[in-house]
């Protein structure tokens, strides 16, 4: 930004140039620019959670545990035991959910099992109330 001030008659005096200087101007931001980038604190991509401390005391006892296989061919079993449809399936999911103690049901799908027959699975249990439910045997998809 420069301004020309020129005489205001016909004297002979040289005219007068009114610069600013901005290359302190410029310094100085540039050295705010660094102190406010350096102390901004680092953005770490974690979530910080309050976990307890100690051992959780010991269960008084061993929860049931219930198995459910799903084969290849999407046939269901129940701790080994054939379900015949999904009706079946779907009363002793009732019935598991409205124990007291609700019992451990573990999901354990076959390598080749078809995912909707699994999804339908996990779909019913948690529809009717399982709250206990865990996937078993996963080592076997990792390759």
């Amino acid at each position: 930004m420069a301004m020309n001030v020129g005489p205001g008659g016909g004297s002979q005096e040289p005219d007068v140039m009114i610069d600013i200087n901005t290359t302190p101007l410029i310094d100085v931001m540039l050295v705010l620019l660094v102190m406010l980038i350096i102390t901004i604190p680092i953005q770490l991509h974690a979530v910080n959670l309050n976990m307890p401390v100690g051992n959780p005391p010991p269960p008084i006892e061993q929860p049931q545990v219930i198995t459910i296989d799903v084969d290849f061919d999407g046939t269901i079993f129940w701790n080994g035991e054939i379900v015949p449809d999904k009706a079946a399936l779907e009363a002793r999911l009732i019935d598991a959910a409205a124990r007291p103690v609700q019992p451990e049901v573990h999901l354990r799908p076959n390598k080749l099992a078809e995912y909707k027959d699994v999804a339908a699975v996990m779909a019913a249990a948690q529809r009717l109330g399982v709250t206990k439910l865990g996937l078993v045997g996963n080592e076997q998809f990792v390759r």
